[in-house]
């Protein structure tokens, strides 16, 4: 009856909580909206990577038949905004990166240009998940410095293979490595079905949780990566060049004679 009666004394009527809940998720999403977006895909030498680039630029640029190894970037357009991607070139799963490929890496998040990109996408097929797989994404992502893990979101691609299994129930069963991952990335993942061409349902969904992340954390620059790779390189190099003190020092190298006994010795 309260509530009636302020309605009728106000003359408005009170807006319903679920439909005002959306018109704020709606203007928030507004308000984080970007009029571009760059990404840089990390992952395997395995087609997921380059296939989940396909899928967000909605057609076949990044050759599936034989793993890149240099990075190739390409633009399109999403729902009234451009959108870069760069593919990178896959790391191996039993063998360490060739130095080339890892440099070629790096530059890859140069390539988006300045101040940087929005988003780095771990892509993961999902499947197996070992201590071996989290120590090579620990490694590989390295190369972009700490700050990465807060501007990257996990991809998870072939998910049809879990049928009738949530994500959710997938991560908790692949045990404390995938854990490890999702915490790092600060549990931001996201589910695409690569099977799927041309308008695709799930893009909007990506794109707004690209840009939930740049409104959290803004964007990854490399170039302050790098000053602070090279700062930390000169400090390392004086801390070397120090004098290492022994305090441990025997008197043989001091060059001192042992003491002599005091005590005078009375003779007749």
């Amino acid at each position: 009856m309260e509530s009636e009666k302020q309605v009728q004394s106000t003359g408005e009527d009170v807006p319903d909580p679920e439909e005002e809940e959306k018109r704020l998720a709606a203007a928030a999403r507004e308000a984080n909206r970007l009029s571009e977006l760059r990404l840089v895909l990390l992952g395997w030498r395995w087609p997921g990577k380059s296939l989940t680039g396909n899928t967000i630029l909605g057609r076949e640029e990044f050759r599936l038949e034989r793993a890149a190894e240099f990075c190739v970037k390409r633009q399109t357009e999403v729902e009234g905004r451009q959108v870069t991607v760069i593919d990178t070139p896959g790391w191996f799963s039993a063998q360490t990166t060739p130095v080339l490929y890892q440099q070629e890496m790096i530059r890859g998040a140069s390539m988006c240009g300045p101040p940087g990109p929005h988003a780095f996408l771990l892509v993961i097929p999902v499947g197996m998940f070992t201590e071996v797989d989290r120590g090579r994404i620990e490694e590989h992502l390295a190369l972009f410095g700490e700050r990465v893990w807060r501007h990257t979101i996990l991809v998870f691609t072939w998910a049809e293979v879990l049928r009738n299994m949530s994500i959710e129930r997938h991560i908790k069963r692949e045990g404390k490595d995938l854990q490890w991952v999702l915490e790092k990335c600060k549990r931001r993942y996201f589910v695409i079905n690569n099977c799927i061409f041309g308008e695709h349902p799930q893009l909007r969904r990506l794109m707004e949780k690209i840009e939930k992340v740049v409104a959290e954390e803004g964007i990854y620059n490399p170039e302050e990566v790098e000053e602070k790779k090279h700062l930390d390189q000169k400090q390392n190099r004086e801390l070397g060049a120090r004098p290492k003190v022994n305090s441990a020092v025997g008197l043989a190298k001091l060059d001192v004679d042992p003491p002599h006994n005091s005590v005078d010795v009375l003779t007749d």
